[in-house]
């Protein structure tokens, strides 16, 4: 008969903070009763409490069976089959506090026994209600909740890692509502990148969305991200896409020169003329740049018949009236059309080339081809920051952060599904760069990161932080990761493929809730990362419930397997898969219906398929034109 109901076992080994226990015959049955309750002994995941004196040392039970035993030399094989292998993760003290890590090891022949409710209770929580936030409930416990510490959550960064499925999108949903309780968070700051326009609609009450095309039904706002905001390597990577440092050099000489002329005529607070450089915050006119760039790149002159000798003019491509075909135009990006190349004949019709070309026609080109192209403008004619010819703006930078930062609503959505994906990756390590400089140095203003910490949540994370791939993006998140901590800047990474995701960055994230991977290299990957020895606990992945996650870290006291609070249907994101086969009857009327392989099929409207397509628009509007006609067909 065991002296105590919780006993399960004594320890055999001790290696480091991996630990052999030797079960007790009277667990055979793999149940242990304690106080009209029954707990299942050796489920993998779960925790066993080993008494030294005033402390509970406590562990986490990561393999069961003859594959547990300690080695022992000489031996073919275990005597037996009843042992568990415990991976030591913190103790409890005479103060009643539970801490990570272990002051002392346990010795041969230490009692083991089952950790109960009530010491699950203890450790978990509640804690300070200020400083935890719940974003579920432990799997083994639906009585006692999972809760995070708010601050090791938002300051040493997180990651939310798991296979599509998984209710991934649902998890970071939960966390962040829990993050943004009005009564409780009144002034938390949250940043998401997402990519693919999920969480407007879920996160509606609680979050400001910036679009490109904002739905104003919705109350969302037009995403802008003026060019001149940005650094001077930012910019040349979203304008011309690469340049030699010859031509670097002289175009960075240029830019400089135009802002410098635009202080001269905008004069700005916090600035002198003399610490303008090419990076600097101040808007100028692109347009006018590449205007400029065209001519010495493009441009032929002939002599000026009505100047002194060796004064040149333009030779411009002319009408029927001698008058310039087309002169050109910066506003509308433009080029004029000059004629061709003749070096020779008379003196009076030889045909030169324009002064300083610089051997860029084809970098020119690219920025004069964003520069008309509609899917930019968001970037190039942002609104009330569009700087005119002299580099006048209606709207300065502040007006811009107070618009991603300083919303009335704790949540800020910047819907990058409009955003080419061609310079998604640039576009998104340029924001990042401009929201951690504008809290860098505002670290010791209320507005700064120290005062109110800002958390940057970035969805689909492998997509543009990628091993390999050096960009603006993997820059800004590393610098972050790194330095982030100290300013009030986190960051939250949302992946499906955390194999893909740099381990740099991976490896600075202080708490992961790891969902079902299945992937040995993701589950590597993950498990690499973690701060803890829990080998075992990650070899469950693949078997995760959806919603179910396995969180570590720094912002749990234990590692937690729990199941994350589910949400209502109309705060889930927009990321459930399609259903194949419907159920039930189908009540579904107009546009708005769910379709499936066992409706019968309805009157489909291609031509409205063909007009989203073309309009670059997922929200369907109903216009008269809609209706069907006695054929069938679409108006």
């Amino acid at each position: 008969m065991k002296a105590s109901s919780t006993l399960i076992g004594s320890v055999q080994d001790v290696s480091g903070t991996s630990i052999s226990v030797a079960l007790v015959t009277d667990t055979v049955t793999g149940l242990s009763f304690h106080n009209g309750e029954a707990y299942r002994i050796g489920q993998v995941g779960s925790f066993v409490r080993i008494p030294l004196g005033y402390t509970n040392l406590f562990g986490l039970v990561s393999q069961v069976g003859a594959g547990a035993a300690p080695v022992r030399e000489g031996a073919l094989e275990p005597d037996s089959n009843q042992w568990l292998r415990v991976q030591l993760v913190g103790e409890k003290g005479r103060e009643g506090r539970f801490e990570r890590g272990v002051s002392q090891h346990p010795t041969i022949n230490d009692a083991v026994h089952i950790v109960t409710e009530a010491d699950l209770r203890d450790i978990y929580g509640p804690g300070d209600p200020i400083d935890f936030v719940r974003v579920g409930h432990l799997a083994s416990a639906d009585s006692i909740p999972a809760l995070v510490n708010i601050n090791k959550l938002v300051t040493r960064h997180s990651a939310v890692v798991g296979t599509t499925g998984a209710g991934k999108s649902t998890t970071v949903a939960a966390i962040l509502t829990a993050l943004s309780t009005a009564g409780v968070y009144p002034s938390s700051r949250i940043l998401l990148f997402d990519v693919h326009g999920e969480y407007g609609q879920a996160l509606a009450d609680v979050a400001t969305v910036l679009r490109i095309d904002p739905y104003l039904d919705r109350d969302e706002v037009p995403l802008r991200v003026p060019f001149w905001a940005l650094s001077f390597d930012e910019l040349i990577r979203l304008t011309f896409g690469s340049l030699n440092d010859e031509t670097k050099a002289v175009i960075g000489d240029m830019i400089a020169d135009r802002k410098r002329s635009s202080f001269d005529a905008n004069p700005v607070d916090g600035l002198t003329r003399d610490r303008i450089n090419a990076d600097s915050p101040i808007p100028f006119s692109i347009h006018h740049l590449w205007f400029e760039l065209h001519c010495r790149e493009h441009q032929t002159v002939v002599p000026d018949p009505g100047g002194t000798a060796g004064d040149l003019q333009p030779a411009f491509v002319l009408d029927g009236n001698g008058q310039p075909l087309q002169p050109g135009n910066a506003d509308r990006v433009v080029p004029p059309l000059y004629r061709m190349v003749k070096t020779t004949g008379p003196a009076t019709e030889r045909v030169q080339w324009g002064p300083d070309p610089i051997n860029a026609r084809r970098e020119i080109g690219i920025l004069g081809s964003r520069l008309r192209d509609p899917q930019f403008q968001f970037l190039f004619r942002p609104d009330e920051w569009s700087p005119n010819q002299d580099g006048a703006v209606t709207e300065d930078l502040d007006s811009l952060l107070s618009r991603w930062l300083g919303n009335d609503k704790p949540i800020t959505i910047l819907d990058l599904s409009g955003v080419p994906s061609s310079v998604l990756n640039d576009l998104v390590g340029a924001v990042l760069r401009v929201v951690y400089e504008a809290l860098f140095w505002a670290q010791n203003l209320p507005e700064g990161g120290r005062e109110r910490p800002l958390l940057c949540v970035l969805e689909e994370a492998h997509a543009y932080l990628s091993k390999g791939r050096e960009g603006l993006a993997s820059e800004a998140v590393k610098r972050i990761a790194k330095e982030g901590r100290k300013y009030g800047v986190g960051m939250m990474l949302v992946s499906q493929r955390p194999s893909e995701i740099d381990s740099t960055i991976l490896s600075q994230c202080g708490t992961l809730f790891a969902m079902r991977l299945a992937n040995d290299v993701d589950r590597g990957q993950v498990s690499g990362a973690a701060t803890d020895n829990l080998k075992g606990l990650f070899d469950m992945l693949p078997v995760l419930r959806t919603g179910e996650a396995i969180v570590v870290g720094e912002a749990v006291s234990l590692p937690i397997r729990a199941m994350i609070d589910p949400l209502s249907r109309e705060r889930r994101p927009d990321s459930a898969d399609p259903q194949v086969v419907v159920r039930g009857d189908f009540q579904g009327e107009g546009f708005d219906q769910e379709g499936g392989w066992t409706i019968p099929l309805t009157n489909e409207k291609y031509p409205i398929v063909l007009r989203q397509w073309r309009s670059q628009s997922r929200r369907y509007v109903f216009t008269e034109g809609d209706a069907d006609n006695e054929d069938g067909e679409s108006g």
